[in-house]
């Protein structure tokens, strides 16, 4: 499976907002997604995934699928004018 990294989306959870940022996090929410609320456009979108797996569909279209599939479905996130932290990371905390 491709782990190629894209730009991430996100997605509202029920106490938090989720960031997918690849494939196979794309599956993960895929596997979670309530069964009830299952349908044409969820079972389109998987077959997408998986022939994105396969390489027989491009990533970039896959990501942008999933960000429709989001917005249709009530639960994408727009976070705007929060704190960047991605310079945060190499930094050491404490004295340590």
């Amino acid at each position: 499976m491709s782990s190629t990294r894209f730009d991430p989306i996100l997605l509202h959870r029920t106490h938090f907002i989720d960031e997918v940022t690849c494939l196979d996090e794309i599956f993960d929410v895929l596997d979670k997604w309530p069964e009830d609320k299952r349908g044409l456009a969820y079972d389109t979108l998987l077959k997408a995934c998986r022939d994105t797996a396969n390489g027989r569909f491009p990533l970039s279209a896959a990501r942008e699928n999933f960000r429709r599939f989001l917005k249709m479905s009530g639960v994408l996130a727009k976070v705007e004018g929060g704190p960047k932290f991605d310079g945060l990371i190499n930094h050491q905390i404490g004295s340590a």
